[in-house]
Formats: C-alpha cells, structure tokens, sequence
C-alpha cells in the first residue's frame, strides 16, 4: 500500500512504469503533514504509512477543496478556486476554460458551468486573496512560494474521459450519496438532499425540520466527475454519472469490493465525518477542529479517530477484496489541503 500524497498531471504518457490493474485513492480532508504523521490519534494510519511509501515533501495546489479535488482527477483548476455546486445541465452557459472567468470565494461567484472544451485555466498564484480570506496575509497555495501559470490548451476531462476512451473502467465512491445517485445532489446526508421539500415530509415532524437541520455527509464539492459534462450528460459509453455510487447497496463500494468486480480506477470518499472534514451539526464526535492553527493542539481528537478507524475500514477491505489478489494495485491516501495556509504556515499537506 502507498500513503501518499499526489496531483494528477496532463502530458506526456510516462514511460518505464509497471502497469496497475487497480488503483484506489482515498480521499481524506484538511489537515496538514505535521497532523497527521506522528498523531496519537491516527494510530491505524501511521500504521499503513511506516509500512508504505510516504511523501514527506508534498504541497496541496490550493484552496478550496473542490480546487485540489479537480488537479486530482483531471490535472488542472478548470479555471476553478471555489467550491460552488455543478450548474446542473445547463446547456447554454459556457465553461470557465472557454471564457476565461474564474470562480471564487471572493468576489462571489455563481454555480460552475459544466466543464467541457479546450481553452485556459486559472492562474495559481503563491499566496491567495480570492478564497477563504480576502485580504492581507491571504492564504498559502504550495508552499507559499511557488505559482504555476495559467494554462492555455488545456482539455475539460479527467481520468475518466481518458479510461473511458481505451474500454477502461472506473467508479467514484461517495459515502452518503443517496440512493438515487448523484444526479442534481449538491449535498445529502444519505436520504435528505437539497432537493428535499420539508414542508412535505410525513407525518409532520414536530418541530417541523427544515433544511438547516441537514448534516452534508455527502457534498459534491468531493466527487469533482460530477462537474463535468461529459460525465452528466454520459457522452462517452461506460463513463457517466452511473458510475458514481455510494458505499452501500448492491453496486457500492463494499458489494465491489466482496464480490472483486472493482473497476480499474476506484476513487473513494468518505462523508465529511469520516474523512476529517468535520460539521458544524453533526455532533461532538463530528466537530470542526476547535482552532485552525495548524497544530495537534488545535485539532478535534474525536474527529480525527473517527477517520482513523474509517480509513482502516476502507483498506482492510480492499485488501480482503478478491481483486486485490489480482494483478498490480495500489491504494494511494491523500490529504486535500492542511486548510491552515495563513501566512506564513505553509500548505503541506499529506
């Protein structure tokens, strides 16, 4: 297994490199190296790590997630340094590579245009003042110091596109999707979505729920596919939103991986408790981390247990799985971003 840290890249097919027949990257959230490596409370996962390769020299590109998420699958931001939901089949607005209009925090920016084309991205500048605060000392992007380019030329499609193209396969495993898939979901706790009317809820519930209530267990801003067009609209056969699943049911994560039908690609992540994320509403165990100052003192314990012990539920199932006696694989566990990058902590991620 491999605890690494890693950002897809487009260009040149490398050479030399052994071929896989299953890759699995688990996708947890927002805490930085020094959190993670070393922390008493993620006994489990330092565990996996001192027995695998580990990137002790890694950068998250940016800030917000669904930035880092997007370099993950499809080697660039699109054009993307927030987290809004997917402009769901909207057929007539023109993507951000193509207009060249970048989406973020600050000034607002509306829902993402379905990605598609071939055009520009975003810049990714050293230190950022578009997202998470907008002024003086902005957050870090890398290592605070570098900054890559916009980038003309650049294609609207991920590893899914480019499995799809060659009769390969993938899925994406969402914790908490509901049960009727991915489509038009920006956020669910696996039975209520945004799409939920509450004042029709039966028998009423007294008090009447509302909205607020809702934990996002699930958030699209974690399953970057779905902002894609391709992948909406399913324009290439075996690549679509079919493939997004949840971690339960006959098609899940957990089914796949008892009966070895796992695709050749297998993005998985877990609900924003399970992966470190944390919520505002979902209890003490769930908490945001008390202080985001990028220390183990700053950090929920019970949030990040909880991830520990999700995580090793995840791998010793991959490993129990039948596929994983199959050929070459792989498991590669990422951090997204540390989520501490004020000036001058750095974005290290793990």
């Amino acid at each position: 297994m491999t605890v690494a840290c890693a950002v897809a890249a487009e260009g040149p097919t490398p050479q030399g490199i052994p071929a896989l027949n299953h890759v699995f990257v688990i996708m947890e959230e927002n805490h930085g190296y020094a959190q993670v490596l070393g922390n008493p409370d993620l006994p489990l996962t330092n565990a996996f790590a001192s027995e695998a390769n580990t990137a002790s020299n890694y950068f998250a590109i940016a800030h917000r997630s669904l930035t880092n998420y997007l370099e993950i699958v499809g080697g660039s931001n699109f054009g993307i340094h927030a987290d809004n939901y997917p402009d769901w089949h909207n057929y007539y607005c023109s993507p951000n590579l193509l207009t060249g209009f970048v989406s973020t925090d600050s000034p607002t920016t509306p829902v993402i245009c379905p990605i598609w084309g071939t055009g520009t991205d975003a810049a990714t500048p050293a230190i950022d003042l578009t997202n998470e605060t907008s002024g003086p000392p902005g957050v870090n992007n890398i290592d605070g110091i570098q900054s890559i380019q916009a980038t003309a030329n650049t294609s609207g499609k991920t590893i899914a596109d480019q499995l799809a193209e060659v009769s390969g396969t993938w899925k994406s495993y969402q914790e908490n999707l509901p049960p009727q898939g991915a489509d038009g979901i920006n956020y669910s706790d696996g039975v209520y979505t945004n799409l939920t009317n509450f004042a029709n809820i039966t028998p009423v519930i007294a008090p009447p729920l509302t909205s607020a209530d809702l934990v996002f267990l699930y958030a699209a801003k974690h399953n970057p596919f779905v902002y894609f067009s391709s992948i909406q609209e399913g324009t290439q056969p075996g690549s679509s939103l079919a493939n997004v699943v949840g971690f339960d049911g006959p098609r899940g994560l957990y089914a796949d991986l008892s009966s070895g039908n796992v695709p050749m690609y297998s993005f998985i992540a877990p609900n924003q408790c399970n992966d470190q994320h944390g919520r505002g509403n979902a209890g003490a165990y769930c908490n945001f981390d008390p202080n985001d100052n990028g220390t183990l003192v700053g950090l929920n314990p019970a949030l990040m247990q909880r991830g520990d012990v999700s995580l090793k539920t995840i791998v010793t199932s991959i490993k129990a799985s039948p596929a994983w006696k199959q050929g070459n694989n792989a498991i590669v566990v990422v951090w997204d971003e540390d989520d501490y990058s004020i000036t001058p902590t750095v974005n290290k991620s793990c």
